[in-house]
């Protein structure tokens, strides 16, 4: 069991999320930054998929009731254990929490997102096969909150834990990589180039929903909406004030926006690491 202190800023239960269910109008959800729940995972010897925490600006206060395997991945967070017999532990290395240790995370100095896994997953109770908090439908488990104990999966069936540590990942690239859109034809000419021409700056308005843009705006060659269509994530929907919004996990299964570009798979990682203030390029 892990009481939560403090959850910090955001904090949510995520997966990988329900794939799926689109068509129903279920978004996928689950971690924005998959890669670093999945390393998370495998340093504690889980499943990929297993739940953990997602953490949003850090700041979270975790107390173990019973000792556990924990690990940290993606932004990387000061660490502090209370309870330890050796030092401090740190990011991207599997570390014993004893039980009625307290677990503080600090403010990532740059990036957004933080991944704790414990060794069995955070056993919530699944919804149409995922752990995932959704913010946008409400599926899923609530946000953490303050009292709430979150319970942990049995570990007798796993592996043994292998992995002594990993290594960080490297820097943020300088530019996302992008692809024409469905919709670039409802754009004026050169509106590809303009999007990759200049830096766009994140606003303050950004949530696991989307990435908002402040910056030059892009000019349409058609007005008026779409009926609505299929978004993926990644998406980069034009709204009419022309500032694009980039679609992260919990983005709506339909939109009638124009989609001028679609990031690269590769990409959405680094996207959901955005936090607001930072400056992005997109690369075509």
């Amino acid at each position: 069991m892990i009481e939560v202190i403090a959850p910090g800023p955001y904090a949510t239960v995520q997966d990988l999320g329900r794939p799926g269910h689109g068509h129903l109008g279920v978004p996928r959800s689950g971690a924005a930054d998959a890669p670093s729940l999945k390393l998370a995972n495998r340093l504690v010897g889980n499943p990929e998929g297993a739940a953990g925490i997602e953490l949003t600006f850090g700041g979270a206060v975790l107390r173990f009731r019973h000792g556990a395997w924990t690990a940290l991945a993606g932004a990387p967070c000061p660490v502090a254990l209370t309870g330890a017999r050796r030092g401090a532990p740190g990011m991207h290395a599997p570390f014993w929490v004893p039980a009625g240790g307290e677990l503080r995370v600090g403010t990532p100095p740059a990036g957004l997102r933080t991944y704790l896994a414990v060794r069995g997953g955070v056993d919530e109770p699944p919804v149409l096969g995922s752990r995932s908090a959704d913010s946008l439908s409400g599926l899923g488990p609530a946000p953490l909150a303050p009292g709430r104990v979150l319970p942990v999966g049995p570990t007798g069936g796993l592996p043994p834990i292998t992995v002594d540590a990993a290594p960080a990942r490297g820097q943020a690239p300088d530019a996302l990589r992008v692809l024409p859109g469905p919709r670039d034809d409802w754009f004026a000419p050169g509106a590809l180039a303009a999007l990759c021409a200049q830096p766009y700056e994140v606003s303050q308005d950004s949530n696991r929903v989307g990435v908002r843009l402040l910056g030059r705006p892009l000019e349409r060659a058609r007005g008026g909406e779409l009926p609505s269509e299929g978004m993926v994530a990644g998406s980069l929907q034009v709204p009419p004030d022309g500032r694009p919004i980039v679609f992260l996990a919990d983005h709506p299964p339909t939109g009638g926006y124009p989609v001028i570009a679609v990031l690269a798979a590769a990409d959405l990682a680094a996207a959901a690491q955005l936090r607001p203030g930072d400056r992005v390029r997109f690369r075509l």
